[in-house]
């Protein structure tokens, strides 16, 4: 069983195909694609994190449903601005769904979140961070990387695939700063509520 993540698949969203510069004429084929390309990677019986825009509006949610049941995967969901908006978790049978979330894979601790963070907890000791929602608009910070399809010529990323790339980047606790309360406070914090 092999572990898979993506981000901003954003099935239905027309409007993506011109904000991203996707190359598809229409939305139905930009999801065949998406699909297509998922179920080709992506076993039965592999586990998928999406970080999120999982799909934008949608007329009927049974054809939501259909799509999501052809995808392979155990899949959990890490929620984005459009599953939010869109009630996405509420309407389909994902294995479990979260706002952010460590994991551990393989040892490797992971920080999964739709946004993209400069820090993140125990980014300090060593752990990585996978994000979406930029659309390979906005580079990792430190061990930290975009996993959306539009980074990814529409596929997922494997963990292997991921660890490669990450692993090549040399830790550096500089990129990981911990500040002290009173280096940006002399005085002391202040107190917003008074």
């Amino acid at each position: 069983m092999a572990i898979f993540v993506t981000a901003d698949t954003h099935f239905f969203h027309a409007n993506i195909i011109e904000h991203t510069h996707r190359p598809f004429a229409t939305v139905e084929e930009m999801n065949s694609k998406i699909v297509a390309n998922w179920n080709s990677v992506v076993g039965p019986q592999d586990t998928i994190y999406h970080l999120g825009d999982f799909a934008y509006k949608v007329a009927s949610t049974d054809y939501m449903r259909h799509l999501f049941d052809s995808l392979n995967g155990h899949k959990f969901l890490i929620i984005g601005n459009h599953d939010a908006n869109n009630k996405v978790p509420t309407c389909l049978n994902w294995d479990d769904v979260w706002d952010v979330k460590m994991v551990s894979i393989g040892g490797q601790k992971i920080w999964l979140s739709h946004y993209a963070h400069r820090v993140w907890p125990q980014s300090v000791h060593g752990s990585w961070h996978l994000f979406g929602h930029s659309h390979g608009q906005m580079e990792g910070h430190g061990k930290s990387m975009d996993v959306g399809v539009d980074t990814n010529n529409f596929y997922p990323y494997s963990f292997d695939q991921i660890s490669e790339r990450l692993s090549k980047i040399e830790f550096n606790v500089d990129q990981h700063p911990v500040v002290e309360s009173n280096e940006l406070w002399p005085e002391g914090p202040i107190n917003v509520f008074e």
